[in-house]
């Protein structure tokens, strides 16, 4: 204990001594450590307990119940996954009351109905939809739902409470009044409330006004107040009934044999695991190189202490001492401030990342100490090569300055290139069989591999030397020379460089997978007016004149679809002509199970259908003859022409493949006063588009004996239209026909190319900090050559390059290591993700493998603007060095 006492003495003395590398080292443990601690801080802090969630979910409320079935159900312990008891149950048909849920509680309970609804109003721009939640905040009951910004709570049937997003968008405050709905329905707003599990656009009713301006009433839930707490028997009780209760008592005090929902996401969690086990990997590389430069500026010091006695235990002691002092050191520094910016920034974090309020001001203690411990562990490793590399050293050549072997030993060669290939191998291996711990196991083994290997590289690539002006060879062969102390530089840089290459490629593919799952109910850029009303009779000049000024060109097409005649369709009877799925385009195996395998489903195309989900628009199957298939499916040239040509033959056209069989489709009719017909006609697929549509020609509709309505218009746009203009639009079209639906799209807009450039940003700023650890030491070890240079009279323009061209080898090399090696990370995490997305029933876009290519750009600047500093840095007169020896 005596000796590391000695030890860590020594190294906090050499800490004061060397305050640069000591704050260059400090720098590279603190920063993923701040990191860490600013994300644990805000995940403990936006992590709510059960009673901060219940408390928002349900307010003062004992339980919140739902009545989903007239015979019995069984639940979960949270009553959010539920099913039938009995084969046989029925679901409930008609919304419950608040009588028939009071019959079933215990006596003296109390029992409000909370609900929301998408509806229109008026908007300071126009008309858009906002989010309505009917809640009765005058109730104690749903105290903790809201927060009291200003004003008072609403009471009544004409009284609105708006959060601030609301009220900016709304134009209105307090006293100001409300229009909502389509019949203009008007409510006084005497309130600014906060929802803290959702900071949006929301309006606040009462939940009777909610039902009158929407006409919807199955969607509320009920809040009861029972004089006692409500057990687990007692939901099973009312389960029996067909009630799914979730009960504050139950939550808090869960029982030992009641059912309990999934568990966390597993390929969640396995992201996390790898992303993490990398992380400590590259900060093992990036503190690597900085003990580095301290062992071989003490390594004068170090040789006085052999030749004084000193033991290679002692001397690895006091370099291992170093990671002990400087990972402590970092710990706290980075916990310190990760937490502190991490409370800073709740605010921002609520309102831009989470859009909720955090539980409170509160940190992560266990996760903050096992973070504290990684990186004083982390400080150790990083550390260890140094140490043993000291204790090593020849302690003539210690006291001299000379340098040591520069040849790489075999072994090593042999241990990396084994390290490589078997670390390439298990990763390859472990993304097939979905085991993360193997795939983290695999990149860390190739990573380790690749950075043994660097000494031979950089070797290799000196040969080149020859053949490169003065500068450039002198530091490809003092880089070859000092392989020992460039190699770990090396890896510094390829170790920033690869964590923002994974994390950057891992975000786009991301984004692109969500790219590819968004479907468009039409090409960007078009806009579509619908008639949502049971009639949808939409024929008015005034609104195709309006749409007409928004659209490209003025070409604005009617939108139709097949109805009933008028005599029918006045008793209110509905319609249709549907699209069939011819038999043999059926999954054979139907919804058995226990019989066909996973295999055999995702074999049969039948099966294993691509998803495409219903249009955006409030209509699939539309009468068309060929006008508006250019405005909604995109489609051109030939495939538009044939399309056509089927439609005015009377046949569909459709975007789903398996709706045809040998060009031709099967369509039934359904009418009120007779029985269904079928029949087939021809039929077109166009693959323009992914979503769900069907397009009927009207000769079909007339041969059906049915009518053709005009149900709205579409027209395409530049794309530019904003929010506001939508809203300004919207209403002018409301004025003419209320119950009318604006829908424009606007393409997929979630991408996070903004991400992968922060994090290319901060990568490269660490990588320029290795790459300064490398230049300072090589500049330190070169010295010698640069006064050499001075004395035949090299200029100061011949040692400005000759710096440049030694900060050009590390960061250059590093940089091209790092993109290879965060590439071949990336690879297999997304693979490993697919293999295990892969092994469910239709799963139809997987990752892509996205390079940032903005982010690489960025990142492959780095060698050069660590050239261009170290160049400029460098001293113009440098004095005549003694030699010894």
């Amino acid at each position: 204990m005596s000796g590391w006492r000695t030890a860590l003495r020594i190294a906090a003395r050499e800490t004061r001594r060397s305050r640069g590398r000591s704050a260059l080292v400090l720098a590279m443990i603190a920063l993923p450590v701040l990191g860490m601690g600013f994300a644990a801080t805000a995940y403990d802090m936006f992590t709510l307990t059960t009673e901060e969630r219940l408390d928002r979910s349900f307010g003062r409320a004992d339980a919140e119940v739902k009545w989903w079935a007239t015979s019995g159900i069984t639940q979960d312990v949270h009553g959010g996954d539920w099913r039938l008891s009995q084969p046989d149950g029925e679901y409930r048909s008609t919304p419950a009351t608040e009588s028939e849920i009071l019959a079933l509680l215990p006596a003296g309970s109390g029992i409000t109905r909370v609900g929301q609804n998408w509806v229109p109003m008026r908007t300071a721009a126009g008309q858009g939809d906002l989010l309505v939640k009917g809640i009765d905040l005058a109730d104690p009951i749903t105290t903790g739902m809201w927060t009291l910004v200003s004003g008072r709570a609403p009471q009544g049937m004409t009284e609105a409470a708006v959060t601030a997003q609301a009220a900016q968008r709304l134009g209105v405050g307090q006293g100001d009044e409300l229009t909502i709905g389509a019949f203009d329905r008007r409510f006084t707003v005497t309130g600014i409330v906060e929802f803290p599990d959702s900071l949006t656009e929301t309006v606040a009713i009462s939940p009777t006004a909610l039902i009158e301006t929407t006409g919807v009433s199955d969607s509320f839930r009920w809040l009861v107040d029972t004089p006692a707490p409500i057990d687990w028997d007692q939901v099973r009780q009312l389960n029996e009934h067909g009630l799914a209760v979730t009960s504050r008592a139950v939550l808090l005090d869960p029982p030992e044999h009641a059912p309990s929902p999934s568990s966390a996401d597993p390929k969640v969690l396995s992201v996390g695991v790898l992303l993490a086990g990398l992380g400590m990997l590259e900060i093992v590389l990036l503190a690597g190189p900085a003990f580095a430069v301290g062992a071989r500026r003490r390594s004068r010091e170090l040789a006085l202490v052999a030749a004084a006695g000193g033991s290679p235990a002692q001397l690895r002691r006091i370099v291992l001492a170093d990671g002990v002092l400087l990972g402590l050191a970092g710990a706290l520094t980075g916990l310190l401030l990760g937490v502190v910016s991490a409370l800073a920034a709740r605010g921002l974090l609520e309102e831009h990342i989470f859009d909720s309020r955090a539980g409170g001001y509160r940190a992560f203690p266990l996760a903050l100490a096992v973070i504290a411990a990684l990186a004083v562990l982390t400080g150790i490793t990083a550390a260890l090569i140094p140490a043993f590399s000291a204790a090593r050293q020849s302690v003539v050549q210690g006291l001299t300055g000379r340098r040591g072997a520069v040849r790489s030993r075999r072994r090593w060669i042999l241990l990396g290139a084994a390290l490589l290939v078997a670390g390439g191998a298990l990763a390859g291996y472990s993304t097939q069989q979905v085991n993360t711990q193997g795939v983290l196991g695999g990149l860390i083994l190739a990573q380790l591999g690749l950075a043994i290997c660097t000494p031979s590289l950089i070797a290799l690539i000196a040969r080149a030397g020859r053949f490169l002006p003065l500068a450039p060879r002198l530091a490809l062969r003092d880089a070859a020379r000092n392989r020992a102390a460039t190699a770990p530089a090396i890896s510094a840089v390829m170790a920033a460089v690869a964590g923002a290459v994974l994390l950057g490629t891992y975000f786009a593919s991301d984004s692109g997978r969500a790219a590819a799952r968004y479907q468009t109910f039409a090409p960007v850029g078009t806009i579509a007016v619908i008639d949502t009303s049971a009639s949808g009779d939409l024929s008015s000049p005034q609104i195709r004149a309006a749409l007409a000024a928004r659209t490209t060109g003025g070409d604005v097409i009617e939108i139709r679809r097949a109805t009933c005649p008028e005599k029918v369709n006045a008793a209110g009877f509905r319609c249709d002509i549907w699209v069939q799925w011819p038999p043999e385009n059926l999954c054979p195996f139907g919804n058995q199970h226990g019989g066909p395998s996973l295999q055999e489903l995702r074999a049969d195309k039948r099966c294993n259908k691509p998803d495409r989900g219903p249009s955006a628009l409030p209509l699939q199957t539309l009468v068309d003859d060929g006008s508006a298939l250019p405005f909604l499916t995109g489609a051109s040239g030939d495939d538009l022409a044939e399309a056509t040509r089927v439609l005015r033959r009377g046949g569909v056209v459709v975007t789903d493949p398996f709706l045809l069989h040998d060009g031709r489709a099967t369509v039934e009719v359904t009418h009120p006063s007779r029985d269904s017909v079928t029949f087939e006609v021809p039929g077109h697929l166009l693959t323009s588009l992914e979503t769900d549509l069907r397009f009927l020609s009207p000769e079909l509709v007339e041969r059906a004996g049915l009518a053709i309505g005009h149900t709205g218009y579409v027209g395409s746009t530049d794309g530019s239209l904003t929010w506001v203009e939508q809203d300004a639009l919207t209403a002018a079209l409301r004025a003419v026909a209320p119950q009318i639906r604006v829908s424009v799209e606007r393409g997929y807009s979630g991408g996070q190319d903004d991400m992968a450039l922060l994090l290319a940003l901060a990568a490269g700023v660490i990588a320029l900090g290795a790459a300064g650890i490398a230049t300072g030491l090589t500049a330190a070890d070169s010295r010698g050559d640069l006064s050499t240079l001075a004395a035949v009279g090299a200029t100061p323009g011949v040692r400005r390059r000759l710096s440049l061209s030694q900060a050009g080898v590390t960061a250059g090399l590093g940089s091209l290591l790092g993109v290879l090696i965060g590439l071949g990370s990336a690879m297999a995490i997304l693979t490993a993700l697919n293999t295990a997305e892969g092994r469910s029933l239709a799963v139809n876009h997987q990752y892509p493998l996205v390079v940032p290519w903005s982010a690489l750009g960025l990142l492959l600047v780095v060698p050069l603007i660590a050239m261009a500093g170290a160049g400029l840095l460098t001293r113009s007169r440098l004095p005549i060095e003694r030699r010894f020896g």
